[in-house]
C-alpha cells in the first residue's frame, strides 16, 4: 500500500463521516426532542457531578438541547449558559473542522488551548457559591 492510496481512503473515510453527521445528528435531535434527559433512564448522568457534586462546562447541555428543540430558549439558557453561547459558532466550526482534516489539514493549537481554557475557566466559574456565578450553574 503507497502514501497516496492511504490518503485518498482516509479522504473517502471522512467524506463518508461528513455526509453520515448530519443523519446521526437529526436521529439524536429526534430521540433528544421525544424524551426528557431528566426522565429517562438512557441519558447519561455526569460522572462528576454524580461523585463529587460539581458541575462540569457540560453539565444541563442535554436538558438545554432538549429545552431548546421545544423553542423554549430562556429555560435552554439557564441549564448551560456557554453551551447556548458557542452553538452558532460550534456546527459550522465541527464542519469546518471536517471539511479541513478531509483535505489534509487540523485545528490550529492555539484553537485548541482557547478551548480548553474556555471550558475549564468556566468549570470553575460555574462552581463558585457567589452572585453571578451562581447564575451559571444549571437551574
Amino acid at each position: 500500500m503507497n502514501l497516496m492510496t492511504g490518503t485518498i481512503s482516509m479522504r473517502r473515510r471522512d467524506w463518508r463521516l461528513l455526509a453520515a453527521a448530519p443523519m446521526v445528528m437529526l436521529a439524536a435531535s429526534a430521540y433528544l426532542f421525544m424524551f426528557e434527559p431528566t426522565n429517562t433512564a438512557l441519558m447519561p448522568q455526569c460522572p462528576l457531578h454524580a461523585l463529587t457534586g460539581l458541575h462540569c462546562p457540560g453539565c444541563g447541555t442535554l436538558r438545554a438541547l432538549h429545552a431548546l428543540l421545544h423553542g423554549d430558549v430562556a429555560r435552554a439558557f439557564s441549564f448551560n449558559p456557554l453551551m447556548m453561547l458557542a452553538l452558532p459558532v460550534l456546527i459550522p466550526a465541527m464542519v469546518l473542522s471536517m471539511l479541513r482534516r478531509s483535505i489534509g489539514g487540523s485545528l490550529r493549537p492555539r484553537t485548541i488551548h482557547a478551548i480548553w481554557i474556555t471550558l475549564m475557566l468556566y468549570g470553575v466559574l460555574r462552581n463558585l457559591p457567589w452572585w453571578p456565578f451562581t447564575l451559571l450553574a444549571p437551574s
